[in-house]
């Protein structure tokens, strides 16, 4: 298992690797799992939180998101607007880069494009700089709103709405002290037809949650429930996520805050997109008058 911290260009070509593992794309999740398994990352250094205070992302997973920056604008990587990265036709013939080389090309593609804009930009922020490309601001707003704003019962009533909107029927919420950490129940609809009854913990939580956790969830809702479900700010341990899925157990569904913060903004609760009208002249309109 890794001992120490890997650097987010160390990470570069095992990020890769991961990629072509899972078939040349990957959700940011899928990649995150599949790094960690090829490079024996243990969990002493998975469950290291970036900064609790602004983001529910570990160490590991913001050098990531650091990774595919660069290899991004290196033209090794692709991304979709759903979040699925994609090795590029170049990155299925290298197979491999050198991470010194991405780092200098790219910082130095930076350093032209800054030096390039009015000079009122000239104190942009470089590759290296505050944030990954892909980490948006109104996902750290969020995650601080419901972390430090957002009170235990609020958060509950929250998962209850999203759970609603989501599809499910008859949710109710049931927290009470000393239930093993259930906050409530429902019955997923499955096309109308099929229906399973769930049980669900909602958690706030800074940092990540262990497989322990998991076990007693689910010693909770076993002979209560066809599924579980565990939705949470932080996100969960390598060790949790596989005693989620491990065979024999009554199955558990993991939502972690990025999932979480995705799904409110898809049913607009409380996170609302805007889109900027652009109107353009068609000429040859006015021209054929």
């Amino acid at each position: 298992m890794s001992a120490q911290m890997p650097t987010f260009d160390a990470l570069m070509n095992p990020l890769l690797k991961a990629l072509g593992a899972l078939g040349g794309s990957g959700s940011i999740e899928e990649i995150y799992e599949k790094v960690l398994e090829l490079e024996s990352i243990g969990e002493d250094i998975a469950s290291v939180p970036h900064n609790p205070e602004k983001t529910n992302q570990s160490e590991v997973a913001y050098r990531l998101a650091w990774a595919r920056t660069y290899l991004k604008k290196f033209g090794f990587l692709e991304n979709s607007s759903r979040g699925v990265w994609t090795l590029t036709a170049l990155a299925k013939e290298k197979k491999s880069v050198n991470p010194q080389v991405v780092v200098k090309a790219v910082r130095e593609a930076d350093k032209k494009e800054v030096s390039s804009k009015p000079s009122e930009s000239n104190g942009a922020e470089l590759s290296g700089g505050d944030s990954p490309e892909e980490n948006l601001e109104w996902r750290e707003e969020l995650y601080h709103l419901l972390i430090k704003d957002i009170k235990p019962d609020a958060f509950e009533r929250l998962a209850q709405r999203l759970l609603r909107e989501s599809g499910f029927v008859q949710v109710e919420v049931t927290g009470r002290t000393g239930d093993g950490g259930i906050d409530g129940k429902g019955i997923a609809k499955i096309h109308g037809f099929m229906s399973f009854h769930v049980i669900f913990q909602c958690k706030k939580w800074q940092g990540s949650i262990s497989a322990g956790e998991i076990r007693d969830f689910r010693g909770a809702m076993v002979g209560r429930a066809d599924k579980g479900l565990f939705i949470t700010t932080g996100t969960f341990t390598p060790a949790a996520i596989k005693e989620a899925t491990r065979d024999g157990a009554p199955p558990i569904d993991l939502v972690d805050g990025d999932q979480l913060a995705e799904k409110l903004k898809e049913l607009q609760l409380g996170v609302k997109t805007e889109v900027v009208e652009k109107i353009t002249i068609d000429k040859d309109w006015f021209k054929n008058l």
